[in-house]
C-alpha cells in the first residue's frame, strides 16, 4: 500500500528461548493512524523500539519501515552531552518549522542554545520531539515521549502530535492506558 509506513509480519523474539516476548507478533500502520503499544514493565515495549530500529534482530518475522525519526523514553541519552541542542537538530533536519513547532510544544528558542544537561527532563523530552518533527519523517517512533511532563504540556504536546498524522503514521509504545485512550486509534496490549 501507499500509505503504509510499517509492516511487523510473523515477528518472534525473546532474550531465552523459553520465555519469547514476542510470538508471531504482526501489526501495520498506514500514514494518518496513531497505534499505541501498551504494556506492563518488562513486557516488551522498549525491545519493541529496538526491533524497530534494528539495534537488536528477531529470531524470525520482517520489520519494513518508511523513513522514520525516534523520540526515546530518556531523553538525556537522545542527545550529545557537550554539544548545544540546536546544532544537534540542524545536523538531522531542517529548521523551517521551528518558530510554529516552539510554539506548538511551548518550548522557549534560548533553550535549543543550551547543552542538554542545563535543561530539565522535560524540556529535554519537548526537544527531542521538536527535533523528531522537524525531520518530517513518514513514520514516528514515540517511546514513552511525555513521561517527564506534567498533564497540562503532554496533552499540548499529544494535540500537537495528533494534529499532525495527516504527514505520518505515529507508533506510540507506552504503559499509561489513559493516554492510548485518548489519541491512538488502536491499542494493541502486550
Amino acid at each position: 500500500m501507499l500509505n503504509q509506513v510499517l509492516e511487523i509480519k510473523n515477528l518472534s523474539f525473546g532474550y531465552s528461548k523459553d520465555k519469547p516476548l514476542f510470538e508471531d507478533f504482526s501489526i501495520s500502520l498506514e500514514k494518518g493512524e496513531l497505534k499505541a503499544i501498551v504494556g506492563e514493565s518488562g513486557a516488551g515495549k522498549s525491545t519493541l523500539f529496538e526491533l524497530l530500529l534494528k539495534n537488536i534482530k528477531p529470531i524470525s518475522g520482517e520489520i519494513t519501515s518508511a523513513r522514520s525519526a525516534q523520540v526515546f523514553q530518556d531523553p538525556y541519552s537522545s542527545f550529545h552531552p557537550s554539544y548545544n541542542l540546536l546544532n544537534q537538530i540542524k545536523d538531522v533536519a531542517s529548521l523551517d518549522s521551528l518558530d510554529e513547532y516552539l510554539e506548538l510544544i511551548n518550548l522557549d528558542y534560548d533553550y535549543l542554545l543550551k547543552l542538554p544537561h542545563e535543561l530539565s527532563g522535560g524540556q529535554l523530552q519537548r526537544a527531542s520531539i521538536l527535533r523528531a518533527m522537524l525531520m518530517k519523517p513518514d513514520l514516528l517512533l514515540l517511546d514513552e515521549p511525555t513521561s517527564a511532563l506534567d498533564n497540562v504540556i503532554q496533552l499540548e504536546v499529544m494535540s500537537m502530535l495528533v494534529k499532525n498524522l495527516d504527514k505520518m503514521g505515529i507508533l506510540l509504545i507506552t504503559h499509561d492506558i489513559q493516554l492510548a485512550s485518548w489519541c491512538a486509534n488502536e491499542i494493541v496490549k502486550i
